[in-house]
């Protein structure tokens, strides 16, 4: 693969396997630079959920470029100048929240696409293109752009086939928080009936001839969605491992 090949795309599309992922959520290059070792097959690097700004990102991009970890990042929603400038700092993956309805859907992608196929702003040599070392940058990065539309109410549910049926989104992101808060199920994205439904959207996701993905943290219920069909499946956030081991590694003290 050479430089401007998107590995996590590549894995996805062309070879069909299954990807594990991380959230980032820290805002710092060096804990990303820590996960990024740790095996797993792709990061999120969060900017609507965290204190991430433009130049956190672009520092956690540099920090995971020695492991090869694929890291995707996660938008603070679908604003294009935002979606240009992740992009130009060398995200080849981005994640798009709130995606409720095939008009907005389109918007995002357009976002991510240079006239006449979309609106995204052209700069000559910005980092993703290595500061213009890769000459063929521009006729080249759009292939190689994933966009995952994140589904995260009952309007996104009624209109999932509409979404997924958008020329240019490449996966369908279940946001389990958000969706159970929509369906009523306030802090409940664990509840049976949620659960159930969660499994339906993957195939119905699936079915469309998209790839679905999700997160959670809860281990048995993300081997239920990898059964179910999620392809892109994060299993939990930094922020939520250096909570839950460091209270185990003080409680064993207290006790």
């Amino acid at each position: 693969m050479d430089i401007l090949t998107n590995r996590f795309k590549a894995a996805l599309l062309r070879e069909g396997r299954q990807q594990i992922g991380l959230w980032c959520s820290l805002a710092s290059p060096i804990s990303t630079e820590i996960v990024a070792g740790s095996g797993f097959d792709w990061l999120l690097v969060d900017m609507e959920h965290s204190a991430n700004d433009l130049r956190d990102v672009y520092h956690q991009l540099q920090a995971v470029a020695e492991s090869g970890v694929p890291a995707m990042v996660r938008v603070p929603g679908d604003e294009p100048v935002t979606i240009k400038r992740i992009l130009d700092t060398g995200a080849q993956s981005l994640m798009i929240p709130n995606i409720d309805d095939a008009a907005q859907a389109s918007r995002a992608v357009a976002a991510t696409r240079y006239a006449p196929r979309g609106v995204r702003g052209f700069s000559q040599a910005p980092r993703a293109a290595r500061f213009g070392r890769i000459p063929d940058y521009h006729a080249r990065c759009e292939a190689e752009i994933f966009v995952a539309v994140q589904i995260e109410s009952r309007r996104a549910l009624d209109n999932l086939e509409e979404i997924a049926a958008v020329e240019g989104v490449d996966g369908i992101f279940i946001g389990p928080g958000d969706l159970s808060t929509s369906l009523g199920y306030l802090g409940q994205q664990n509840h049976p009936d949620v659960v159930a439904l969660i499994e339906a959207t993957i195939g119905r996701i699936a079915a469309a001839g998209r790839l679905p993905g999700i997160l959670t943290a809860n281990e048995d219920l993300a081997h239920r969605y990898i059964a179910a069909g999620s392809r892109f499946t994060a299993v939990g956030s930094d922020s939520g491992l250096l909570a839950r081991a460091s209270e185990a590694l003080a409680a064993r003290f207290r006790a």
